[in-house]
């Protein structure tokens, strides 16, 4: 594994990382989908024994039990100076007043937590999952740097919103003396390419990297299109939301990338991962692996050096979509909450 830095930082980081959302006890998240702590540790093992380092988790993801799992997991199989953790707040953790967001006694709160979960006395990236546009962003920006400066947090990341938005927070950032965020955690692959126009852009000039969430389009782009649906695909309303828009462009890239993976002898995985590498911004796509032959596409895709040609056929069917990542996702909260009764019921 050869190692990189994450955007301007001297954070050694490998250039795949894990998204642990697909750990965490089926009882209080996704009870088709999630992968019990049996299940789990095997697969954070081989992560690795690959030599990934880097895990992303969230608080909300199964209601903390992702945190435990992963935690639980690095603690037994790595060296805690060699891992970077990574964890997120902002959606409901619980119901009632002061539950959820991005206001100081939430940040001061779940960060509290999300250590106490994964059983360490810091995390290497504390990111905001989305903004609260309840909370004056002032508000947040300097809890957060509050608690980089008491030594819980080695590092700020964001995730998705405008380039706008994200241009404000890192003005203000500068200007109070506040600590950056030094990533960013997007939406982008061959389905779903609008970061290009500001985000990727204002990401490179301040020197921020990207993190990919859903960088294989749902598992859109390891399949041929209309294959059998995985148990999460058939079962993921968030899904639909992002690329229901452009069924038929989605049609022939999801085509051109089988075409070229035949003509390599590789996976449509392989491909899919190798052409992210292409935007020196993106820092790593994370994979949110349920079988160990997933990391191990995720790792090979690190050899495969696409031509320009392969590129173009690769991108030139694409179709502009809806904007999603810029949007505060509520919406799309309110859609993955419904379907964990936790959230609701049982308090």
């Amino acid at each position: 594994m050869q190692y990189i830095k994450l955007g301007n930082t001297g954070l050694d980081i490998s250039p795949i990382a894990i998204g642990a959302m697909t750990y965490g006890d089926p009882s209080r998240g996704h009870p088709v989908w999630s992968l019990g702590e049996d299940d789990s540790r095997p697969l954070i093992k081989h992560a690795l024994e690959a030599g990934i380092n880097v895990f992303d988790t969230a608080n909300m993801y199964s209601q903390g039990s992702s945190e435990e799992i992963l935690g639980r997991a690095l603690r037994d199989f790595a060296d805690r100076d060699d891992v970077v953790i990574a964890t997120k707040l902002r959606h409901p953790m619980r119901p009632g007043p002061n539950g959820k967001g991005l206001s100081r006694k939430a940040i001061l709160t779940e960060i509290d937590h999300s250590l106490r979960r994964l059983g360490t006395d810091y995390v290497d990236l504390y990111q905001i999952h989305r903004l609260d546009p309840t909370t004056p962003i002032e508000e947040t920006l300097e809890a957060l740097h509050d608690v980089v400066k008491a030594g819980k947090v080695r590092y700020l990341g964001a995730s998705s919103m405008h380039a706008w938005e994200f241009s404000k927070a890192l003005h203000l950032q500068r200007q109070h003396g506040w600590t950056r965020f030094v990533s960013m955690q997007n939406h982008y692959n061959l389905l779903a390419r609008e970061e290009e126009r500001e985000m990727l852009p204002l990401c490179g000039d301040e020197g921020v990297g990207t993190i990919v969430w859903s960088p294989l389009a749902r598992g859109r782009l390891a399949r041929p299109y209309r294959a059998e649906s995985t148990a999460r695909s058939a079962n993921d309303g968030m899904a639909d939301m992002l690329y229901a828009a452009t069924a038929g462009s989605d049609h022939a890239i999801i085509d051109a990338v089988g075409s070229v993976a035949n003509d390599r002898g590789v996976s449509r995985a392989q491909i899919a991962l190798a052409w992210l590498r292409k935007n020196p911004v993106v820092a790593a796509p994370l994979v949110g692996a349920s079988s160990a032959s997933q990391i191990d596409d995720a790792v090979a895709s690190l050899g495969v050096d696409l031509t320009g040609d392969e590129i173009w056929q690769l991108e030139r069917h694409y179709t502009p979509r809806y904007d999603f990542q810029g949007v505060s996702s509520d919406a799309a909260a309110q859609q993955i909450m419904a379907q964990i009764p936790q959230l609701t019921t049982g308090w």
